[in-house]
């Protein structure tokens, strides 16, 4: 018997992106990420699916953090017709649709991935800090699984690694005759492709890897309360060291958060050897009150800043070794904040009072750069009086306060 993994399409263009379920009063269930542990769930009101990114309604799609597959009445009637004990079907409405659409909660969970023919796995260790975790996989690479182990199951996730839908051969089948949109398939069972040669450059970038992520996020834990999860894109890639954005959170004193980027600093993945990859981080800080800050201004900001810097290295050999400002895309933020061109204005590099100036991993030494968000006529004023009016901005956000500190509520200091 085959085998697939069953994901989501994110290469279709102009594709819809949908948000976590949420109850009748617009609030996201407590635990989005239960429709995807592998059993049966309770659910007491009838739920509804966001839009968070319109565009064309797909088949099969999963929502925004929990993953949980979000299908066509249609495509949920083939699951329950072939695999009536292997899924749940719960009716949702999906914001602005009559269309009919289900969560399809996978039912079974099936402890069969084999570890010696897949490309890498990885396990969490009793010193990673996540005693829960323990024993369960931390990455799958790769994925095949041992058929045998399977039984009678046609539709399950894999034990220890509960993201992943497994579908058999037959579902496949009967849902490309119906035309599926937004699937995507792997096979999961057969041998591996990796050559011995590539398995062991596999093997040395997750030793990278492992370093690299081990010394940032011992220095993170520095500087507050580091969210355990990490902010990853959807679609991952661009020009960061290791093809890899990642931003993490940080809860610091007296109300305030820090967004830092974490990857700037990889190892260059096309090298495969230590370094600290363009040898800086961005940290924006707020006191402003964040809500979510995976969908914060801060954090938008921080995003096109960080592929700013990422894209050219004229902007990262100037930040590492001072001052300098830039304009970026204004879309979707304060208006506050916004320039009359459609622009946000930011300065880079300011020297903060509460925050180190660079952190040590072993390959070597980190720049940690501020970004702080200028008001329009704080920007004005700056382009228009250059290193001096620089100078005057530093001079004003120290009297006044601000410091480094991101603020899109508050005065002008000029």
């Amino acid at each position: 018997m085959r085998y697939f993994k069953l994901s989501d399409d994110m290469s279709l263009q102009g594709r819809w992106l949908l948000g976590d379920p949420t109850d009748s009063q617009g609030q996201e269930v407590d635990d989005p990420w239960q429709f995807k542990a592998g059993c049966p769930v309770a659910i007491e009101e009838r739920l509804k699916i966001p839009i968070y990114h319109p565009g064309s309604p797909l088949d099969f799609t999963l929502t925004d953090v929990g993953g949980a597959p979000v299908v066509h009445k249609r495509i949920a009637s083939i699951f329950a017709e072939l695999a009536p004990d292997n899924v749940q079907v719960i009716p949702v409405d999906v914001d602005g649709l009559l269309e009919p659409y289900c969560i399809l909660v996978v039912t079974r969970l099936i402890r069969c991935i084999d570890d010696n023919i897949s490309e890498e796995v990885r396990y969490w260790k009793p010193e990673d800090g996540r005693p829960e975790k323990v024993g369960k996989y931390r990455a799958v690479y790769g994925m095949r699984i041992d058929p045998a182990k399977v039984g009678d199951a046609k539709v399950f996730r894999t034990w220890g690694w509960t993201g992943t839908v497994i579908v058999s051969e037959d579902i496949k089948e009967a849902l490309e005759r119906a035309g599926v949109t937004g699937a995507k398939f792997e096979e999961v069972t057969g041998p591996s492709a990796l050559s011995p040669e590539e398995r062991e450059h596999n093997r040395k970038l997750l030793a990278l890897r492992d370093e690299t992520d081990a010394a940032r996020e011992a220095f993170w834990r520095t500087l507050g309360r580091l969210d355990e999860e990490a902010i990853i894109p959807i679609v991952v890639g661009g020009n960061w060291p290791a093809r890899r954005q990642v931003w993490r959170v940080i809860h610091r004193p007296e109300g305030r958060t820090l967004l830092v980027t974490d990857g700037l600093s990889d190892f260059f993945v096309d090298r495969a050897e230590p370094s600290v990859g363009f040898g800086l981080e961005l940290a924006l800080e707020t006191d402003e009150p964040l809500q979510d800050a995976e969908k914060s201004w801060p954090l938008l900001l921080l995003e096109r800043v960080g592929d700013e810097v990422a894209e050219h290295e004229r902007v990262r050999e100037r930040v590492k070794t001072g001052l300098m400002s830039m304009e970026v895309s204004g879309k979707g933020m304060p208006q506050s904040l916004v320039t009359q061109e459609g622009r946000v204005g930011v300065l880079l590099g300011q020297e903060p009072s509460a925050l180190p100036r660079s952190f040590t991993m072993p390959p070597g030494e980190v720049r940690l750069v501020t970004v702080q968000a200028l008001l329009p006529s704080e920007l004005a004023y700056l382009l228009e009086h250059g290193k001096k009016g620089r100078d005057e901005l530093l001079r004003c956000f120290a009297q006044k306060g601000h410091g480094h500190l991101s603020r899109a509520c508050r005065d002008p200091v000029v």
